[in-house]
């Protein structure tokens, strides 16, 4: 198990120095066959590992010690359980497939910057993989980080493009605010129990050893670097200024891997949570608030990637209040589920911006359900999907969390349905502006439109199957189902909890959710099969296309006034005073220095004279010692 394991980790590692080192040496050919072959070899080798764990159970292999003191020892050790199996399925399988999509996405690029591209798609998969597999906060923290940096190097992949460095800037710096609250709970975790291994803090005898306010304060941390990760209030504004970086890039941020990262290590440490009800509350209010907030943005978005991208925000809304109510297979469940539809809808918009010679606005576009047949069938099973309609798989998942949040405060149920009705509202009005319609694009654009090549349209049509069936892993026991993968997360989140609803109300449930979501994207499909969305007019139009106003908020609130306090400190603390302090110092020593040399003047009689003064001054010295030594005691009291 041990090779398996090291395996699926090296070979995206492999893949980032091949490409890498060798960028300016290989062909673009040689460079996208092994970059998306490395990271299938991972897949097959994580395949492996999920039916081990199915067969034998969770697995923990040790490589060696990271950090190894008297009083204190972190151990590189890696572990493969039925939580992080699942994870590197999604991350290697979805993985996989867009870095297929990406080889045709991404041929125009020159390739030493082809392979530039690829190793950072490696090394993120490879920091992905070391944040679900470790078997301790540390290396979490170092995948953590990874993500990050790799995150910032693939949004501003275009460098040249001073806008897109900025989204960069903008991410690495939003998420290094929460990573600051993740460090602090694993600092908090040290102290009080001296050790961070998952073994050793997720057990009865150490929460017996914290106090309420110790797991309060820590879950928080926890959650703040959650928040940063997986985009919630109040810092998600990067994300959505994330879709600088390539279309695949945005689906891999997006759906496989980096802002998962969040509900995966707030399901690592529910035992934590579940011990904390004020962090329960804080992550339930915190989670559906992004969910609504978000939502209500999307409706207004006429860029395709960004309509995409809010909703991405709002999806992970609806993960973190499952985690909130309680029901942490529910938000796995829903993690798997959105990283199947989710990518196939940023993929898809990408195959349609690949149509379209790079135009991203949805009201120049329209008609293209002739012109991409592929497309446009998976894009639609992908906005069925998320829109919660059944059989498909995202009805399944955001029920089970609806179902948890009606048992646990009916306000967090109707809220949720409000913005299910949202989401399948601004989706379909993201589908029919797209596909339905009159063709509204420039004629060079009409001439040139055409499908994808199978290196792109393959992706969608395996990850629009996935979208359609992955359901099937949850189906729930009132529709017949046995729940798998509920049983399947037993060893991590504990005996599957009944939701402690009727069968009746459960359906009662199900129906008007549905029921609420159908009546919205029929709604969509009717209001805009005819025109596309114009500028706004209202004044809660044009509040909501400017996203709430929570960017300029930000800036003049935050960006700004620490804009002048930099330029406060540099101007007059460091070079008034610091500086000042540093330079005047010099200038005195050459200043004495000036004067003091004025006595070598080269006259004998000035030297015998100082002479005789120095010989005077050293017998007084020397006579009245005890007084002097009694001076200076006397001065330093």
């Amino acid at each position: 198990m041990k090779l398996i394991i090291g395996l699926i980790v090296l070979w995206p590692l492999i893949g980032f120095l091949f490409n890498g080192l060798g960028r300016n040496i290989w062909s673009k050919k040689v460079i996208a066959y092994n970059a998306t072959g490395f990271i299938l070899i991972s897949f097959v080798f994580s395949v492996l590992a999920f039916l081990n764990v199915q067969s034998n159970g969770a697995a923990t292999v040790h490589f060696f010690d990271f950090i190894n003191t008297a009083n204190f020892k972190i151990p590189f050790d890696l572990k493969v359980d039925a939580l992080s199996s699942l994870f590197l399925l999604v991350i290697t399988g979805v993985g996989s497939l867009i870095h297929l999509y990406s080889t045709a996405y991404m041929k125009e690029e020159e390739a030493p910057h082809y392979a530039r591209y690829f190793a950072y798609l490696n090394l993120f998969v490879f920091s992905m993989l070391l944040l679900v597999l470790g078997d301790n906060y540390v290396i979490m923290f170092i995948g953590w980080e990874g993500v990050g940096l790799c995150s910032y190097l693939l949004i501003g992949y275009w460098f040249t493009n001073a806008t897109y460095n900025y989204a960069a800037k903008k991410a690495f710096v939003m998420n290094r605010i929460g990573d600051l609250g993740f460090l602090l709970a694993i600092f908090w975790l040290i102290v009080k129990l001296g050790t961070v291994s998952y073994g050793s803090v997720l057990t009865a005898q150490s929460l017996a050893k914290l106090s309420t306010t110790d797991i309060t304060a820590i879950t928080l941390l926890l959650f703040v670097g959650a928040m940063g990760k997986s985009a919630q209030i109040p810092l998600y504004t990067w994300l959505p200024d994330a879709m600088a970086g390539p279309t695949p890039v945005s689906a891999l941020i997006h759906a496989a891997t980096m802002v998962t990262a969040g509900i995966y290590m707030i399901t690592r440490s529910n035992l934590l949570f579940s011990a904390s009800e004020l962090t329960q509350h804080v992550v339930a209010i915190v989670g559906i608030s992004t969910a609504l907030l978000a939502a209500t943005i999307a409706i207004k978005q006429n860029d395709i990637k960004k309509v995409l991208a809010y909703s991405t925000v709002s999806q992970l809304g609806y993960m973190f209040l499952g985690l909130g109510v309680g029901a942490y297979s529910g938000a796995v469940f829903h993690v798997i589920t959105h990283a199947f539809f989710k990518a196939l809808l940023f993929l898809g918009a990408g195959s349609v911006i690949h149509a379209m010679h790079h135009e991203q606005d949805i009201r120049k576009m329209g008609g293209l359900k002739a012109k991409l047949p592929i497309t446009h069938l998976t894009f639609l099973i992908g906005c069925i999907a998320i829109a919660g309609v059944p059989p498909f798989s995202g009805f399944f998942s955001k029920d089970e969390i609806l179902a948890a949040a009606f048992a646990k405060n009916p306000i967090y149920w109707g809220l949720g349905v409000v913005g299910a009705a949202m989401t399948a509202f601004y989706m379909f009005r993201l589908y029919v502006t797209t596909f339905l319609g009159q063709f509204r694009g420039t004629q060079d654009q009409a001439h040139h439109l055409h499908e994808s090549p199978s290196a792109m349209t393959l992706p969608l049509i395996i990850l629009a199957v996935a979208s359609a069936i992955a359901g099937a892993i949850g189906i729930p026991e009132l529709m017949g189902g046995h729940h798998w993968l509920s049983h399947q997360l037993i060893p991590i989140v504990g005996e599957v909890k009944e939701v402690a609803l009727s069968h009746s109300t459960e359906w009662a449930l199900m129906g008007a959710s549905v029921s609420i979501a159908v009546i919205a994207l029929l709604v969509a499909i009717n209001r805009y099969k005819r025109q596309a969305d114009d500028e706004p007019q209202t004044a809660l139009g044009k509040f909501l296309y400017h996203k709430w106003y929570v960017d300029e908020l930000y800036e003049n609130a935050i960006v700004q006034p620490l804009h002048k306090l930099a330029g406060f400190l540099k101007e007059i603390i460091e070079k008034n005073i610091i500086d000042g302090a540093v330079n005047g110092t010099g200038k005195l020593v050459q200043f004495s220095a000036r004067k003091i040399r004025l006595v070598q003047n080269g006259q004998v009689g000035y030297y015998i004279l100082f002479t005789v003064v120095g010989i005077i001054l050293l017998f007084l010295c020397w006579f009245n010692d005890v007084a002097i030594i009694r001076f200076f005691n006397n001065l330093i009291k």
